[in-house]
């Protein structure tokens, strides 16, 4: 029996994987634009479709391929009720629940009721027109949908338009449905949350909670089963009213119910009706593989554990891997993939290769990340170390966030909540490179491909080499004698080995290995991204004059509200980029008279590409 995966990335080959031990066919689907992607060499057949959105297109090419299931992983359709009863009068089997529980629990106003019918404790919100007498803080959500897509807290009333606005759009993008709700925010509460399973024979049961609290843009970052806030007592009473929800609803397969927790105190927030992102570490510490339920579950099985058989056992932490810069508000990043090689001991769930580009198109996680251990901080000192020998060059990343991360005192103790990252854990600006990290790329850039200075036989040559890092100019002076830079300051840096992805230096004696590739003028050296601007013009290298408006990332202009001439105050909203199903809108950053316009609606964009100029002599 062949199981067509209507999705990409790590959840298709992750699907294979267990597809495969269970011995069934794999047909995978791939768009016109990507090509020989991993998860398509690793099926046994892979079929063109317009979109991963095109319901009709993916069912086709089930029944093309002679696949009997379709297992939708998780966003795209996994959580559309009319793609579920599509699959269902095409005769194919959905992995996942019954059409009318994903549209039950898919509408987030819908789902409310449930939970309140159910006896689950719910914040207070409905559809936004309530918002005024909801009051502040607030959460604009998308009706439909999940992933932090759609979503916009609001702590001011002159930004709830804005942010209805953007909300909308990204929800219409991401799900089709622009509908939205609103609902009381809490600032300081952790995220928690259940997976449930049901089968077809009238069980249900929880397998644990797994926390979630480490989030930016509403969009998870670590995960972690069990949760260090959660007691014995506490995930009883969090399991059993999962199990209510799940039972109101007549769920049937793998399924999340999300809770808001503070002081004790527990609110429902959504259930997703799929398999979530971090499904990982409930594995890890049930010993369960969720996949293989799924499939089980789908066939008609019974689910193979009681309540009474399920337990945990150790502790299990993921990290996501995101091209982002979280040093300029998590901003998406594009590049080519150089140099991909997870760290030992860590479970690695990606569909990376090396050559690979990452563009705009999808979403920004690249990876994940997981270790275990019996206890968490055994878990945790795994992951920080496998995390130090974990590569990744050729794009923006956030993999040296995450190390600084799962060293914070807040998160070793465990006792994170969702203000995390903007109240403990907030990115810092980048530090300066280290001169003699400058000097090793002079090296490495003089010796690959070919040396294009230095290493002469005449007079020592004296350098001058400028370089751009996260938008910022660094430049070093040095002597090049042979395969040794010598800095000004007295410090040498020699260039000893060079080996595929890695070089070998001594720094003032001292011996280093740093991953290293070169792409054209660029160095990818450790954590750094330093790009050859020496000899490039001058518009390339400026970071921006005050009335100058730079794209922050590659992306596509989604509304363009300002013409050439237009009067601008300063923090208007000029235009909005979308990224990675992300939506970023561009402020003007003084008040003036709009001079230049190199954008137009539609147009595909550079990263620091020059967009709008203001003058600002002209203020209105």
């Amino acid at each position: 029996m062949k199981i067509l995966i209507a999705n990409r990335g790590e959840i298709a080959l992750r699907v294979m994987r267990t597809a495969r031990a269970m011995g069934q066919g794999c047909v995978a689907i791939h768009t016109p634009d990507e090509g020989m992607t991993p998860h398509v060499r690793a099926a046994d057949l892979a079929l063109e479709v317009p979109s991963y959105l095109d319901g009709a297109a993916i069912i086709a090419a089930a029944r093309a391929s002679g696949a009997a299931m379709i297992h939708p992983g998780y966003g795209y359709l996994s959580e559309n009720a009319d793609f579920a009863r599509a699959c269902a009068g095409a005769g194919l089997v959905f992995i996942g629940p019954a059409p009318d529980a994903i549209a039950l629990m898919g509408d987030k106003a819908r789902a409310k009721a449930a939970a309140r019918a159910a006896g689950v404790p719910c914040l207070p919100g409905g559809g936004v027109e309530g918002a005024d007498t909801i009051g502040l803080p607030l959460m604009v959500k998308a009706a439909m949908g999940g992933g932090g897509k759609g979503m916009r807290l609001v702590t001011r009333a002159d930004d709830l338009p804005e942010a209805l606005e953007r909300a909308a759009s990204e929800a219409a993008k991401s799900f089709g449905d622009g509908r939205l709700i609103v609902e009381k925010a809490l600032l300081d509460p952790r995220h928690i949350e259940i997976q449930v399973f049901g089968d077809s024979h009238g069980n249900v049961v929880h397998l644990g909670e797994r926390d979630c609290s480490i989030q930016r843009r509403h969009q998870k970052v670590i995960e972690e089963a069990p949760s260090p806030a959660i007691d014995a007592d506490l995930r009883a009473r969090m399991g059993a009213a999962a199990i209510a929800l799940a039972r109101a609803c007549d769920y049937v397969g793998a399924g999340t119910v999300e809770f808001l927790l503070e002081d004790g105190d527990f609110w429902f927030l959504e259930m997703n009706t799929r398999l979530q992102v971090e499904h990982p570490v409930t594995e890890a510490v049930t010993g369960i593989d969720l996949v293989e339920w799924q499939i089980r579950v789908a066939r008609g099985e019974a689910l193979p554990l009681r309540q009474d058989e399920i337990a945990l056992s150790g502790h299990a932490i993921e990290v996501r891997v995101y091209a982002e810069d979280p040093a300029r508000d998590f901003l998406p990043q594009t590049g080519r993939v150089l140099r991909w090689q997870p760290g030992p001991g860590l479970r690695s769930d990606d569909a990376l290769a090396e050559g690979q580009d990452i563009g705009a198109g999808y979403d920004p996680m690249l990876a994940k990340l997981i270790a275990q251990g019996p206890d968490r901080e055994t878990a945790r000192l795994r992951l920080a170390e496998g995390l130090d020998h974990t590569t990744l060059l050729g794009l923006g990343n956030n993999l040296s966030f995450l190390r600084d991360v799962v060293r914070h005192p807040v998160f070793a103790a465990g006792a994170a909540t969702t203000a995390f990252l903007t109240r403990d854990a907030r990115p810092a600006p980048p530090e300066p490179p280290d001169p003699a990290l400058l000097a090793l790329a002079v090296l490495a850039l003089a010796g690959a491909p070919a040396p294009r200075f230095g290493f002469t036989t005449g007079p020592d040559p004296v350098l001058t080499r400028r370089f751009e890092a996260a938008g910022d100019l660094h430049a070093v002076t040095l002597t090049l004698k042979g395969a040794t830079a010598h800095l000004q300051d007295g410090r040498q840096v020699t260039l000893e080995a060079r080996e595929p992805g890695l070089v070998r230096a001594r720094i003032d004696g001292a011996a280093r290995s740093l991953p290293c590739m070169v792409a054209g003028e660029t160095v990818f050296l450790g954590d750094l991204i330093l790009r050859d601007v020496t000899l490039a013009p001058a518009e390339t290298r400026e970071t921006g004059g005050d009335g100058r408006v730079l794209a922050p990332m590659a992306g596509s202009v989604v509304s363009l509200s300002v013409a050439e001439g237009d009067s601008v105050a300063q923090g208007q909203t000029l235009a909005v980029l979308e990224a990675m199903k992300m939506e970023h809108p561009l402020r003007a950053p003084v008040s003036g008279r709009i001079a230049r316009l190199s954008l137009t609606k539609g147009a595909q964009v550079r990263a620091r590409q020059l967009l709008i100029d203001i003058d600002p002599q002209e203020a209105p």
